[in-house]
Order: C-alpha cells, then structure tokens, then sequence
C-alpha cells in the first residue's frame, strides 16, 4: 500500500450530522449517501455539530471556497471532481449488508471502481449478509468451542476458504454454521506448504498461492523476497527470513522460496 496515500476505513455517521454544500443532482446523490449509512444531512451553518462534509458544487472557485472554510472548521471534507482537495474519497460500495465491500482508486477513476463493483455483484450471494449475521451471533459458541484466539481463527480459515464448510462465495451459508459448529471432526489442522517463486511481481501469484498467503499464521521466507510479495500475506502474520523450523510455529505455515 505505500504510496497510495490512503489509508482504508469505514466512518461510521449513524445518528451524526454530516454537511452537504450545494444543490442539484450531485448534492442530492450525497445526501442520498449520507442517508443511506444512517447519518442526517445537514447544511454549512451547522458545520460545528459536524465531523465530515461533501462539497457539490459546479462552480470551482465556489468549491475551494466551501472546502477551505470547513476545512478551517476541523472538518474532512470530500470535494466532488476534485479529488486534489479531497480529505477522503467516496468508494463504490458493495451491500451485503453487514458485510461492506468497497472498491476505490483514491480517486482516479470513478467509472473504473464502478465497473469492479459490478462484476463483483454477480460473484457474491445475497445470502452472504445472513452468513455474517449468524457468525456474529454464534460468537460466544465459538469461543467456548475454541478457547484460544489463534485456533479459533484457524478453524474459521479453514470454513471460510474455498471450498470449506462456510464458504462465502456459496449460497445458504448462514443455515450451516449450526452444524459447522456441532462437528465433532471439524477440529483445527496444522499445515506446512511451500510456495517456489518465479518472480517478484506479486501478480504472477497463482490463486492458490495468493490465497495460501492471505491465510497463512506464518510466513518463512528467502531474505531476498520482496516486499511487494510478502505484503500479500496477513497484516498479523507471523513473518520470519529462513531459516527457521516450521514446526516451531502453529497453524498454516508458508514457505516462500526463489526458484
């Protein structure tokens, strides 16, 4: 992610006051926005009860305008077609409600984060809020199933990836959880796989290797694999240079190699 300049998050405006400056059918879409996440569009004048702001307006000079003022109020202020003023911009976003998938491209292209959006509405089942949903309320079970945190999200890896009992690209999700959990035989396995590198282009990752590294709990490695590849893998992975034993390590353990 270095160099982006963004750092992903969801705000959350649910019961907050958010202002939108202008009118029309841009500022009208931005109040729509607003609406939609639970918060209540508000005007400029009540600016000090507000954290963020969107700026619709036609007119540049008005704009910047608008946009210093609030700016100058404490506010993070969204400008629309002008992403150079923009404290944050707007993703296209995904609902699977509660699961949120938002595309972006720090503004760059509008049209191209629309596209994805779309391509991706087809690949996830309704059924995956649900699926959600009932994870959230089978907290508790979980956690008396799996005592410790790091089997506990072992076990959900192993549901929730391609193929699993859990998985999210599959429709019903939601109805098999009970049983997921019911499973005397479902119990957490510990695994070692290499991974031999023809490149450091992390997009010549096959599937299968991108998504091994997306779960794995450790990651051992040549001192020379870049970093554009080893940031493929969990923010919490463990990551080691070889060479280290992994049978020191519980869990999914990733073995990266150059050819």
């Amino acid at each position: 992610m270095a160099g982006i300049g963004s750092l992903p998050l969801f705000h959350r405006v649910r019961g907050t006051r958010v202002v939108v400056v202008g009118a029309g059918d841009m500022a009208e879409a931005k109040r729509r926005l607003v609406e939609r996440a639970g918060g209540i569009p508000c005007s400029e004048a009540e600016a000090h009860h507000s954290r963020l702001a969107f700026v619709a307006l036609d007119d540049e000079r008005e704009a910047k305008a608008a946009a210093l003022r609030l700016k100058g109020k404490g506010l993070l202020v969204n400008v629309a077609d002008m992403p150079e003023l923009c404290d944050f911009t707007l993703p296209s976003i995904l609902d699977r409600e509660p699961v949120l998938v938002a595309f972006s491209t720090s503004g760059a292209s509008a049209g191209l984060a629309k596209h994805l959006r779309l391509r991706f509405e087809r690949m996830l089942p309704q059924s995956l809020g649900a699926l959600a949903a009932k994870l959230a309320a089978s907290r508790d079970l979980m956690r008396a199933r799996w005592r410790d945190g790091a089997e506990r999200r072992r076990a959900l890896d192993q549901a929730l990836g391609e193929g699993g009992a859990l998985d999210p690209f599959a429709h019903g999700g939601a109805e098999r959880v009970d049983a997921w959990l019911a499973d005397a035989d479902n119990g957490v396995r510990g695994e070692v796989t290499t991974v031999i590198l023809g490149s450091d282009d992390p997009e010549e990752l096959t599937l299968r290797q991108a998504r091994l590294l997306g779960m794995a709990d450790a990651v051992l490695h040549d001192p020379d694999v870049a970093a554009a590849i080893l940031d493929r893998s969990r923010a919490d992975a463990l990551r080691r240079p070889l060479p280290q034993d992994p049978a020191q390590f519980e869990g999914l353990v990733v073995v990266l190699k150059r050819a």
